[in-house]
């Protein structure tokens, strides 16, 4: 998602609430924020996928190892 797709979002979140959308305006803003929520699930995917912690044994574990890579 790049910075002109977010201010897209966003200036159709203010068209909203001031006057309202027209039905195109609608889907597109539906689509935007779909692929915003799913671009915030694939970053903290891959945080989540990157995290090491130490087991009750001492051992480091990853813990993308440990539960799968799931959507790469």
């Amino acid at each position: 998602m790049n910075d002109q797709e977010l201010a897209r979002i966003n200036e159709l979140a203010r068209k909203s609430k001031a006057e309202g959308l027209t039905e195109d305006e609608l889907k597109e803003q539906k689509e935007l924020r779909q692929r915003y929520i799913e671009a915030v699930r694939m970053n903290l995917r891959g945080q989540l996928n990157n995290i090491d912690i130490i087991n009750k044994e001492g051992k480091i574990e990853n813990l993308g190892e440990k539960y799968g890579k799931k959507g790469h």
